[in-house]
C-alpha cells in the first residue's frame, strides 16, 4: 500500500430508514474503521454514535416511515475518522433545545433524550446542521489512537 492510500480512504452507504437497518449501519462503519486497529473502547464509542444518529434519523427525521433514506459517509485521513450521517426528513425546528440533555420530542416512545449528548461526549468534534422540511446532517470526527493509525 502506498502512502497516499493509507492517508485517505472513504465509504458511502445508503439504506432504508428501517429500525432493523440500525445494526447493519453500526457493523458496516465498524468494519470500515477496523483498518485503523481501534481499541475496543474506541470501536464501542463509534458504534454507539452511529446507532444514536441512525436511530434519530429513523424515529425523528422520518417518524419511522421506512420510505426514507439514511446516508452515511465515513472517511479516514491518517488517524482521524470523519462520519457524516444524514437524512432528508423533517429537520429539527429548535436545534438548541434538541441538543439539551434529556430533551425528547417523542416521550411516548420512552426516548431518553441523550442522543446528541452521547455523540458529543464520545467524539472529538460534533456538529449538527438541520433545517425544517429539509433534513438533518450530523458530522463527527474522532482521532483513533492505535499504532496502525499512527504509523500508516
Amino acid at each position: 500500500m502506498n502512502q497516499g492510500q493509507a492517508q485517505h480512504n472513504f465509504m458511502m452507504l445508503e439504506f432504508a430508514a428501517k429500525s432493523e437497518n440500525e445494526s447493519f449501519a453500526r457493523v458496516a462503519v465498524a468494519s470500515f474503521i477496523s483498518q485503523l486497529d481501534p481499541t475496543m473502547d474506541e470501536l464501542s464509542d463509534l458504534k454507539t454514535v452511529v446507532s444514536e444518529a441512525v436511530t434519530n434519523s429513523i424515529i425523528h427525521g422520518y417518524d419511522s416511515d421506512p420510505s426514507g433514506v439514511v446516508r452515511i459517509e465515513a472517511a479516514i485521513d491518517g488517524d482521524i475518522i470523519t462520519l457524516v450521517i444524514e437524512d432528508k426528513g423533517h429537520g429539527i425546528e429548535d436545534l438548541e433545545m434538541a441538543k439539551q440533555p434529556l430533551y425528547t420530542s417523542k416521550p411516548e416512545l420512552e426516548r431518553s433524550g441523550m442522543g446528541f449528548t452521547i455523540m458529543e461526549n464520545f467524539m472529538d468534534e460534533f456538529d449538527v446542521v438541520s433545517e425544517p422540511g429539509t433534513g438533518t446532517a450530523i458530522k463527527m470526527k474522532k482521532r483513533i489512537e492505535s499504532k496502525k493509525a499512527l504509523y500508516n
